[in-house]
């Protein structure tokens, strides 16, 4: 392997432990109703666990509700016993064949652990960013004892993967920066 598949590999696998923390910061409760909160859900279709946005149309009609309309209005239960189960602490109420949430405000002691949450998001974000790290860094030592890289070409991998985590945690920050804003604001 060069340097540049190094780096390009561990670029590739940082920006997939990106895309999960994002995923993850969709589903916490800000002040305002998200279909991000329920899409992830789990439903039960068939015999198999799937994505509720897999399932239904999902949107937000206003501020504080989400309106979910099943493609198969069978399984309006399924969707609401799978959303009662979850943990997002909201209940459903069934309407005909849709099934409408209400998002109440956060009080201020709610709000400050779900900004504690989020910090834990980006803290276990970057533990994974410096394991990429270090198992790139492995994978070009092992490259110049097997004498496919020279030294020097294994230092200046290093730096260059030493600069893609800082990239990447960069990144981190603000992500969870802009996620602590939107609970915080009243």
């Amino acid at each position: 392997m060069s340097i540049d598949s190094i780096c390009k590999e561990t670029k590739a696998k940082m920006e997939k432990v990106i895309a999960h923390l994002q995923d993850d910061l969709k589903g916490i409760r800000t002040g305002r109703a998200s279909t991000g909160l329920v899409e992830n859900i789990r439903v039960e279709y068939y015999g198999n666990p799937s994505p509720l946005k897999q399932l239904a149309v999902i949107s937000t009609p206003d501020a504080q509700s989400i309106l979910i309309k099943p493609y198969d209005t069978t399984i309006v239960s399924n969707i609401e016993k799978a959303i009662i189960q979850s943990d997002i602490g909201l209940t459903p109420s069934v309407e005909a064949k849709t099934l409408r949430i209400v998002v109440p405000p956060l009080n201020e002691e709610r709000r400050k652990k779900l900004s504690v949450t989020v910090k834990d998001f980006g803290e276990s974000t970057k533990v994974s960013l410096r394991n990429i790290r270090q198992d790139s860094n492995k994978q070009a030592d092992k490259e110049k004892k097997e004498n496919i890289l020279t030294e020097d070409d294994v230092k200046r991998a290093k730096d260059e993967i030493q600069k893609i985590i800082r990239d990447f945690e960069t990144k981190v920050n603000d992500l969870i920066k802009k996620k602590t804003e939107e609970i915080l604001k009243v």
